[in-house]
């Protein structure tokens, strides 16, 4: 048996930004149809914060998956990312394997891929200023996939570590079509922003309802885990929320988990975005309402996105091929 091997180079190369947007909206539209086995991801919990997941997913006939991904913030400190995995992509007819993608990378593509379908279905036409709060990897595919998503004029990027925000600014800025810019505090990276994105892992909000002005449409990806809080229940309350999975958000999105504790939403009144793609509920209803698109990651975002990318790595002869037998 022969396993193709993927570097991370090889899936930049065959999972561009926009055919990962293309693979999300397979993927949510599966999601909402009902037509992905999948269940609720595991989580093991590891030293210093940290948790490894493992977690796969079946999408009709076409797509078959499975991936460890580990989460640990206490790498940073000790020059190592802090997210790290693998995929194993898989024949959907006989289970065997095909290809092994890197995890990290392939997370943060179809992360970002996510975003930029929620931005397509419900920022506003009209949206020319972006901003992404966060400098890591996830942070870098946010910037890539609206400014694939939508003809920004400025992109604004603000981190708890300047260096490190600044440091991303300047990777950015030969990659986007938008100007970069690092905003010292996160009122001035939002302020008049009609495209926001959160990919950090804070445990209390660093945004707050109060910044947000009407119209704005909010990406949050970074929290996974019931403690972990990018925003107050302020934007909640604010917003008209969507999600890529009711059921997984209700068990894993820490901010909507206290809002709903404190009253101030209810799953009933979410909205999965794959419903919206599949033309069975409303997206954006009026230029002032703001929307918040709220994503813990599922497994068929990386069973959709990793099929893809290795059905245009054979067609591209990229990866190398390891003999198993």
């Amino acid at each position: 048996m022969k396993l193709l091997i993927l570097s991370a180079g090889d899936l930049e190369q065959a999972l561009p930004m926009s055919a990962a947007i293309d693979a999300a909206e397979r993927a949510y539209r599966a999601v909402s149809s009902g037509g992905v086995r999948a269940p609720l991801r595991a989580a093991i919990a590891g030293g210093e914060g940290g948790s490894t997941l493992l977690m796969g997913a079946g999408v009709g006939e076409e797509e078959l998956a499975a991936k460890i991904v580990s989460f640990f913030p206490g790498n940073a400190a000790l020059d190592l990312p802090t997210v790290s995995g693998l995929v194993i992509a898989l024949d959907p007819e006989t289970g065997t394997p095909r290809a092994l993608l890197p995890g990290a990378e392939l997370t943060a593509t179809r992360t970002g891929a996510g975003s930029g379908i929620a931005t397509k279905c419900l920022a506003r036409d009209d949206a020319r200023v972006g901003a992404v709060l966060g400098a890591g990897v996830q942070a870098r595919t946010q910037a890539l996939a609206i400014d694939t998503a939508r003809e920004l004029e400025e992109i604004r990027v603000y981190a708890r570590r300047p260096e490190a925000g600044r440091a991303l600014v300047d990777a950015l800025s030969g990659e986007l079509r938008a100007r970069v810019v690092f905003s010292e505090s996160v009122a001035e990276a939002v302020s008049d922003a009609g495209v926001i994105c959160t990919a950090t892992s804070a445990l209390e909000p660093i945004l707050l309802g109060e910044m947000l002005e009407p119209g704005a449409h909010v990406n949050a990806v970074g929290s996974f885990r019931p403690e972990m809080h990018e925003f107050d229940a302020d934007v909640v309350s604010r917003a008209r929320v969507f999600v890529d999975s009711e059921e997984a958000c209700r068990e894993e999105a820490g901010e909507l988990i206290a809002a709903m504790e404190g009253g101030v939403t209810g799953a009933d009144t979410w909205t999965e975005l794959g419903a919206v793609l599949l033309g069975e509920a409303s997206g954006r209803s009026s230029p002032e309402e703001i929307t918040l698109f709220k994503s813990v990651g599922l497994a068929a975002q990386d069973a959709c996105a990793a099929g893809a990318a290795v059905d245009a790595a054979v067609a591209a002869g990229l990866g190398q091929a390891v003999d198993l037998s």
